[in-house]
């Protein structure tokens, strides 16, 4: 079974999100956390690092794990989904590298809740766990 390791970056009440491209084969054009698969022997947290810093240019310096889940994509099968909330990170403000996202933008869980595409319905069980310490972070 494939392995990811997804990042959830909080900054000011507020949640990172990326839109995924268009070409991407499994939910294209959805808003989704920033991560990606585990390569062979990785562990979860040495995928989260590296993800977010190919993603988004930014190395995690304070995360945590949140928990996961199991999801099927009709495109590529079942997966083991590993969360992370990233709290602090070094290298500045997170933008898009590469060609996985055609935008990134920060969200309160409300407005994060109610997106009506995102890649995977469980994001907003996820998200609404994370209010108060969400919260918590803007003071």
């Amino acid at each position: 079974m494939r392995e990811a390791a997804c990042a959830i970056l909080v900054r000011d009440g507020t949640l990172l999100l990326g839109r995924r491209s268009p070409h991407r084969r499994s939910y294209a054009s959805c808003w989704d956390v920033i991560g990606g698969h585990l390569g062979g022997a990785e562990r979860p947290e040495d995928a989260l690092v590296r993800e977010v810093r190919e993603e988004v240019g930014v190395t995690p310096t304070g995360f945590m794990p949140i928990g996961g889940f199991v999801e099927s994509s009709p495109e590529v099968g079942p997966g083991r989904l590993h969360f992370f909330v990233i709290m602090e990170w070094a290298g500045g403000d997170p933008e898009m590298r590469g060609d996985e996202h055609t935008e990134l933008r920060w969200f309160d869980v409300e407005t994060a809740c109610a997106l009506p595409d995102l890649a995977l319905p469980q994001y907003r069980s996820i998200f609404r766990s994370l209010e108060g310490m969400v919260t918590a972070r803007t003071g």
